[in-house]
């Protein structure tokens, strides 16, 4: 006998469309998210208006466009993006969420409402999120900031009480790491890529060999899913070889290494109470349930002992299985969140898996090849993980969804054999990985130092060198550098370990070659 309150996950839905196809109709990113819920309730095989009418809760992950303050927004946007696509749908629900800047936020919010049916304070929930950055990018303003011709219109407004959890960035980025170039996902993560391969001993020529053979077999994944934004099987050399349309975003990615943030996706995914499900009619046979979870936070980024690891991401995808009770050799199937290489290594490196494991790594073609744009993603890989549950009746399927700069990391465990609510100690995990050492940082360096990690910012107008440092005394600290010398070592040698000299300035710290 299953508990009326247990959670089920019992619809998911995905929808995906591209400017170039022949049925292309702009949709906005409340349509795409709304026809992804409809899939979902749909998928359920309950009635559509009786589960509609049954929605208590609805919950979304935030757009680019609302993001960050003052994010344009050129074709415009929702006042309340999941009460409009609640209107979409039929629903009415007591609660609506918009949650915070993160890709975990997936997985955490099914955890987080997982739990509150079954602690009783809420029953039938709706997650859903969704973009329309490549719709956004192919009806950009012209030079006079004149839309052109066609350009749909996505402004609505619509009423009633909205939970926003607000921005949430100061969990991933301070004033110090704005003022010395932090300001994008890609060079964050190439401070941490670069500082992974000081770890293992690689040259730059070799870790880009690595991380293209890592990532080849994703692109053979999403060359088979026809809800990818670019399905399209890659070789390795056409992953590493720079190139006009493989161009160097920062050191030491390629474009198609990163994250694809051009796409028009949606996703969602309908938690109901086992009682629910049943008053509903939905089919036992739909039932997935949620074995294992955990959501854990890394230490801030300038505090890590080691730049190239995540102990945070390790910890929860240990403290997950721990509560399903299996091993990851138990696991049938995994996605884990591929925005850059460096967070699928660090839990390949952690348990001993490679890109030639015959289970895969990815369940949608990861987020350079099937798509990748704002907070979203991991909704289309639990919506990929309850289908294999389903066609895989008792085995087990993984996801790890990533946040931040490798800053939070939240998994979940999927499979249909029944099981009750199952708490996690995640707050005591986290309470032993807030007790580890850290790295003293000096703001204001002066002196001679010592390189710990770089990128390299392509995307700026002037090709700028970031520089995570070491000071005699052990201390870590940021700088920047247009010094054509050190730039082009960072661009072309291997700088790792390299003598340099570093100023504070009143604009922030300023480094050269000695």
């Amino acid at each position: 006998m299953i508990d009326p309150r247990t959670p089920v996950v019992i619809g998911v839905g995905q929808v995906t469309e591209r400017v170039d196809d022949a049925d292309y109709r702009a949709l906005s990113p409340v349509d795409l998210a709304a026809e992804a819920v409809q899939h979902a309730v749909a998928d359920s095989g309950a009635d559509p208006a009786a589960l509609a009418a049954a929605i208590d809760t609805i919950v979304a992950t935030r757009q680019f466009e609302i993001s960050v303050p003052n994010a344009p927004a050129p074709l415009g946007k929702s006042n309340n993006f999941p009460r409009s696509v609640a209107r979409r749908v039929g629903a009415d629900p007591a609660r609506a969420v918009l949650d915070k800047v993160g890709g975990q936020g997936p997985q955490a919010l099914l955890t987080e409402f997982a739990a509150a049916i079954a602690a009783d304070t809420a029953e039938v929930v709706v997650l859903c999120g969704s973009d329309a950055t490549s719709t956004t990018r192919h009806f950009a303003p012209g030079d006079d900031g004149a839309l052109p011709a066609g350009a749909p219109d996505f402004h609505e407004t619509v009423d009633g009480p909205l939970d926003d959890r607000g921005f949430g960035l100061e969990e991933f980025v301070d004033r110090y790491t704005i003022s010395h170039g932090l300001t994008g996902a890609p060079v964050q993560y190439g401070l941490l890529e670069n500082a992974r391969r000081a770890r293992v001993g690689l040259t730059p020529a070799a870790y880009l060999q690595a991380m293209g053979e890592l990532f080849a077999p994703f692109t053979a994944v999403a060359a088979r899913n026809p809800l990818s934004a670019s399905p399209v099987r890659r070789t390795v050399d056409d992953l590493v070889t720079i190139s006009t349309g493989n161009r160097m975003i920062c050191d030491p990615y390629p474009r198609l290494l990163v994250a694809r943030d051009q796409v028009n996706q949606g996703a969602a995914v309908v938690v109901a109470s086992a009682g629910a499900a049943r008053r509903l009619g939905v089919p036992e046979d739909n039932w997935v349930f949620l074995h294992g979870h955990a959501d854990l936070r890394e230490q801030q980024l300038l505090d890590r002992p080691d730049l190239g690891r995540s102990p945070a991401a390790v910890a929860a995808v240990t403290e997950a299985l721990a509560v399903a009770g299996i091993g990851l050799d138990d696991v049938a199937a995994l996605d884990l969140y591929s925005c850059f290489p460096i967070p699928v290594f660090n839990i390949c490196d952690a348990f001993g898996l490679s890109g030639a494991d015959p289970r895969g790594l990815t369940l949608t073609g990861g987020l350079p090849f099937f798509g990748g744009a704002g907070n979203n993603y991991s909704m289309h890989a639990i919506a990929e993980a309850v289908a294999v549950a389903r066609r895989r009746r008792g085995e087990f399927a993984l996801v790890g969804a990533n946040g931040g700069m490798m800053s939070k990391y939240s998994v979940g465990v999927y499979a249909t054999t029944p099981t009750g609510w199952r708490p996690d100690a995640s707050r005591r995990v986290q309470d032993s990985l807030d007790a580890a050492p850290t790295v003293p940082v000096t703001e204001t360096a002066e002196g001679p130092a010592t390189i710990e990690t770089y990128s390299v910012r392509y995307d700026w107008p002037t090709r700028t060198g970031i520089v995570i440092g070491r000071l005699g005394d052990g201390t870590r600290f940021l700088a920047t550098s247009e010094d054509e010398d050190l730039v082009a070592l960072l661009c072309e040698g291997d700088p790792l370990g390299a003598a340099i000299t570093v100023r504070a300035l009143d604009y922030g710290n300023r480094c050269s070659l000695r």
